[in-house]
């Protein structure tokens, strides 16, 4: 199991990574609605992410991991929101932040099960796949 979390959570990253990249690259073509919309999911995908699988490899460690995944959020939030305008770059951090401060607790709840992470992985997967498909077409 703790192959797999490392696995999925170096992914989230390379997603990420490879989103930020393309949209970097078709920023002008893409309009302020769809911008807020990219840098919630961004926002909030990598910190829900990053917040459940650390809570599930470190359980009693709450507190870091909650501010782990809540500076991921933020971070990954305020970058893409800054791809478009200071009104998403302000939507990205919110929405980064407050899917990081409730990711750990889901994490809990979920009591390391395999399936809800696999789940949770194709959302935030499939999630970054939308991103990119919209992109495209906008």
């Amino acid at each position: 199991m703790e192959q797999w979390l490392a696995v999925f959570f170096y992914a989230n990253f390379l997603i990420a990574f490879i989103s930020y990249i393309y949209l970097y690259k078709r920023r002008k073509l893409i309009g302020f609605h769809l911008g807020m919309n990219i840098a919630m999911v961004a926002g909030g995908g990598l910190s829900l992410g990053t917040g459940v699988i650390l809570i599930n490899q470190f359980p009693l460690h709450y507190l870091e991991i909650t501010v782990a995944s809540a500076l991921t959020g933020i971070l990954a939030g305020v970058l893409f929101g800054a791809l478009f305008d200071y009104q998403t770059l302000l939507t990205g951090h919110i929405n980064g932040l407050l899917m990081g401060i409730m990711a750990p607790m889901v994490g809990a709840a979920s009591s390391g099960s395999l399936i809800f992470m696999i789940f949770l992985e194709v959302f935030v997967v499939g999630s970054f796949a939308m991103v990119l498909v919209s992109s495209k077409l906008s």
